[in-house]
């Protein structure tokens, strides 16, 4: 069943277009190795230590809880019934590494994203921390302790340990990202551990939120999940990533609905940036033969640079739909130059005009394709190679964002196809 429930999410990421460079199950034979070697490590520092644990479990999360924590005597992440254990257990000595923690949260205050949560974060380390059960009795699945194989490595320090098995030889990551419910291991526990076998932290830690639906958190026994793979084949990947996007700022929760994904495709995708992208290359097509020998006057381009420097703060704060954001301002600028041009018209008592007005646009067409690739890799292809490009985006990609006319040629021959995004209805 695990191995069923893992191919699934390998199948979901190749669907999406999203790649990785590794994939890593706790099951493998390298992370127990790696796992051995660092409770061996930490027992003989003194961090690791045994004695016996009592406290509310949830058997779902796999999380303990404080009995101040719970929700009317429930799980307060998944709403489910706990259970009272007490059994031996081996500890991390967490409470050791509360001031550093602290101390290393003050002197990087980037560290812990979003703000709120963050927060949260730190005023539960405030509040003092304990020493963490790190392993439990007679569990048939799970890592064994090589020292004591009556016990079995906790999941969530042997989850926490895959990231050195898998990305060791890199280490530390610019940014380790999870979903808000996860956000206090990472948070706490996982950098006491870095501090334990002096390791350095990844230089920030993010949490982002949960896709709702009516305000709950989506669920199959609920009834109210959204699956990915039926609106594939209406939206297209670009279209559902773009949504995703876009939609709420990257680390709230935000609301799905069918209505928003809709509206949201056709005003910004449909409308605004594939109407830009087809009438110009409909009236190069219908006017000078797909060929333009004239070069950009830069009435728009000249005012790139801003833009770019505005989308490479709003990465570097994990602001995705406000990039996305900026560069719809420049569709609808340059939709707004050719609307103000009018070279349908202007090519009949101008038509040196109306060239120029036509390479400004492609030029920003070309330069847009290279912005939305990491959000539309497919679509932004289609664009690139349609505004008369022979060579792959990701060659040239970041020297035509820094300048936009790198690499432009006359007499390009744009090659027209269908049209880019298709409206619903």
């Amino acid at each position: 069943m695990v191995d069923r429930e893992s191919q699934k999410f390998r199948d979901l990421w190749k669907a999406l277009g999203i790649s990785n460079d590794d994939f890593i199950r706790t099951t493998e034979a390298r992370h127990a190795k790696t796992v051995g070697s660092i409770f061996e490590k930490l027992l003989q520092k003194g961090d690791i230590y045994k004695g016996h644990y009592e406290d509310w479990y949830c058997v779902s999360c796999e999380s303990f809880w404080l009995e101040s924590e719970l929700v009317e005597g429930n799980c307060p992440d998944c709403g489910r019934k706990v259970e009272k254990l007490k059994e031996e257990s081996y500890f991390f000595r967490q409470s050791a590494y509360e001031k550093k923690l602290l101390d290393f949260y003050a002197a990087n205050p980037e560290f812990l994203s979003p703000k709120k949560r963050a927060a949260e974060m730190v005023n539960f380390v405030k509040q003092g921390l304990k020493d963490v059960s790190i392993s439990r009795l007679k569990e048939t699945w799970g890592i064994p302790i090589p020292q004591d194989s009556t016990h079995t490595v906790y999941v969530w320090f042997d989850a926490l340990l895959n990231y050195l098995t898998a990305g060791e030889k890199n280490w530390p990551p610019d940014i380790h990202m999870m979903g808000k419910e996860i956000f206090r291991f990472h948070a706490v526990l996982w950098p006491a551990l870095l501090l334990a076998l002096d390791l350095p932290l990844p230089k920030k830690v993010f949490a982002h939120g949960w896709w709702t639906a009516e305000g709950e958190k989506m669920s199959k026994s609920k009834g109210n999940f959204v699956d990915p793979y039926a609106l594939i084949p209406e939206y297209g990947v670009d279209g559902l990533r773009y949504f995703l996007l876009r939609e709420i700022p990257f680390g709230v929760d935000g609301d799905f609905s069918m209505a928003s994904l809709r509206a949201r495709y056709n005003a910004e995708l449909a409308n605004n940036l594939g109407n830009l992208f087809s009438r110009t290359l409909t009236l190069i097509e219908k006017n000078f033969d797909g060929q333009l020998s004239v070069d950009p006057p830069g009435d728009i381009l000249k005012g790139l640079g801003d833009k770019l420097k505005r989308v490479r703060e709003a990465y570097d704060q994990l602001a995705f739909s406000e990039v996305l954001e900026v560069l719809g301002s420049v569709v609808t600028e340059t939709n707004r130059y050719i609307d103000d041009h009018a070279p349908w018209k202007q090519v009949k008592t101008d038509r040196a005009g109306a060239e120029k007005a036509l390479a400004e646009c492609l030029a920003v067409l070309r330069w847009l394709a290279c912005a939305y690739a990491p959000f539309m890799p497919t679509s932004a292809d289609i664009m690139w190679k349609q505004t008369g490009e022979t060579y792959g985006i990701s060659s040239q990609g970041r020297e035509i964002l820094e300048n936009p006319l790198s690499g432009w040629t006359r007499g390009r021959k744009i090659l027209k196809g269908a049209v880019l995004f298709m409206r619903k209805s």
